[in-house]
């Protein structure tokens, strides 16, 4: 029999997020795992983990972390490839600081910390507004520029290799899903 769901918006939306959280561990481990079935290695082969994961969950919240670190062989983390991405696409007029902690996927308070980082690589440039001294203007080198570019075709292809085992629709609903659990995420 069939609880009826109570009225309180609290218990209500703990209910949707655990109804489309299920969905999604079930399209990811049910359908995703049938299609990847002739992948040689698994996640916990690849970091050679010895002990289960504790949950599914976890273990694909780590496959897609893993395969988003496709730049860590070129001297740069993640989140510096995400600066410099965000960089090139503000062109020549460079952003500030605070800005670019704002667009990142995923956001860090040091921010200033993973600029200092970048800045002494010789990838990003750093000049402080006359008009407002506390306004720090962030730009891409030319290295900077050709360290992002170089990187677009890698970075491309791995996008590929991670979704090759759905089309076009999978790919779109995968998209969905994730949205839908981000939206239930706290901000």
């Amino acid at each position: 029999m069939r609880r009826p769901i109570p009225a309180s918006s609290t218990v209500l939306i703990s209910h949707t997020r655990r109804f489309f959280c299920r969905n999604l561990l079930d399209w990811l481990f049910n359908d995703y795992y049938s299609i990847c079935m002739d992948t040689p290695t698994s996640v916990r082969e690849e970091i050679r983990q010895t002990r289960p994961f504790r949950s599914p969950a976890q273990e694909a919240l780590v496959a897609l972390a893993r395969a988003a670190d496709v730049v860590h062989a070129h001297d740069l983390t993640v989140q510096q490839y995400n600066v410099l991405r965000i960089l090139r696409g503000a062109g020549p007029a460079g952003l500030p600081t605070l800005e670019i902690g704002e667009r990142l996927i995923q956001p860090t308070p040091g921010i200033t910390r993973l600029i200092d980082r970048l800045e002494k690589k010789g990838l990003v440039e750093r000049e402080r507004l006359a008009s407002d001294r506390r306004c720090v203007l962030c730009t891409l080198t030319p290295a900077g520029l050709g360290s992002v570019n170089g990187l677009d075709d890698l970075v491309d292809r791995r996008d590929e290799e991670a979704l090759q085992g759905l089309d076009t629709a999978q790919t779109m609903e995968l998209i969905a899903l994730l949205d839908r659990v981000r939206a239930g995420l706290p901000r």
